[in-house]
């Protein structure tokens, strides 16, 4: 019997109570409802320093991996599951936050520099390069606001709504990427909304 392909997904965060529904864990959240959605359950895998569920999609096989090992850290829990699972790089993406967005856009990349973010360059030292795909949430910029307090905040009431309805797109993207590759799932999630591309465009009119 022909063996099916494989798929890892990673979602970002840090682990804990207190860090629960922060801007920094949008990633851990994606990839929690993504396991959700397709009956797969998590179990702590101390091997992998993370939290583990597997399960098929569409005939291929799908691991997701929350690391345990803190968001600065996250490259070795990273490097563990595709060494054991032998899992090809080009079937990897990493789930994460990005403050360069805007809250409620999402953009995927199938290579890039980490742009600042820890979790993005702990993968990056560990895989030794930087071509893995990621697909980032945007949740905004912190303003005057010290970075490392920012993303260790929780969204406003109203930023939830809008985290919870990219959250849902998100999840089908994730789909999209296993199913039809990279490039049907960036059309998808490169798209800005509409109010998003009305706000640009009233911008570049003023």
């Amino acid at each position: 019997m022909e063996e099916l392909e494989k798929y890892l997904i990673i979602g970002l965060g840090n682990p804990g109570a207190p860090y629960k529904q922060t801007r920094h864990n949008v990633g851990f959240n994606i990839v929690q409802s993504f396991a959700d959605k397709h009956g797969m359950q998590f179990k702590h895998a101390s091997h992998l320093i993370g939290d583990f569920a597997q399960g098929s999609f569409r005939d291929k096989k799908v691991f997701t991996l929350l690391p345990t090992t803190f968001m600065n850290s996250s490259g070795d829990a990273v490097r563990r599951c595709i060494d054991y699972f032998k899992v090809p790089l080009d079937h990897l993406i990493v789930v994460c936050d990005d403050v360069a967005l805007p809250t409620g856009t999402m953009r995927i990349r199938s290579k890039g520099s980490c742009g600042g973010h820890n979790g993005l360059k702990s993968i990056e030292a560990h895989l030794n390069t930087e071509y893995y795909a990621r697909l980032r949430i945007g949740v905004g910029a912190p303003g005057g606001e010290v970075l490392a307090d920012y993303v260790l905040g929780r969204f406003s009431q109203e930023e939830s709504k809008i985290i919870e309805a990219v959250a849902a797109k998100a999840i089908e993207v994730l789909d999209l990427w296993i199913g039809a590759g990279i490039a049907a799932a960036m059309q998808v999630a490169n798209s800005a909304p509409k109010d998003q591309v009305k706000k640009e465009e009233g911008e570049k009119n003023g």
